[in-house]
């Protein structure tokens, strides 16, 4: 048992390239697959596959390489946390690798990316960073 799924979805994330896997499982929930879908559209991970029923749904992600076999993702990083939450306002946003990567942000309208969020106008919950 984790306390902090999300957490656990990124470690498996960035550890699945660091063993040059192709693809990772990882156990459903809502929240994981919001975060996938953010990030196969903006092509850091090739799919989403949800598989299973009930208790035995899971999440397949296809990783994604460059033509020289390196991973899309350089760095993945979990922000606001179970113990310390962090939120911000639409305005405030921040911009990650002057542009070359994402935020993934929590909003009353789900989850999206942060220039999503920007574009309309909603602040919330900043899960993490990628680039």
């Amino acid at each position: 048992m984790y306390t902090d799924p999300i957490a656990d979805l990124l470690t498996r994330i960035r550890n699945a390239y660091l063993a040059r896997k192709l693809d990772v499982v990882v156990p459903y929930s809502k929240l994981k697959e919001g975060v996938a879908q953010v990030l196969e559209s903006y092509e850091f991970i090739d799919g989403v596959i949800v598989d299973g029923e009930g208790i035995e749904k899971h999440l397949l992600i296809a990783l994604k390489y460059d033509a020289q076999g390196k991973p899309v993702i350089e760095g993945i990083r979990r922000v606001s946390k179970p113990g310390l939450r962090k939120y911000t306002k639409s305005k405030a946003i921040p911009a990650i690798r002057g542009g070359f990567g994402i935020s993934i942000v929590t909003t009353s309208k789900g989850v999206m990316s942060g220039q999503d969020a920007q574009k309309k106008n909603l602040g919330g919950e900043v899960i993490a960073y990628v680039w």
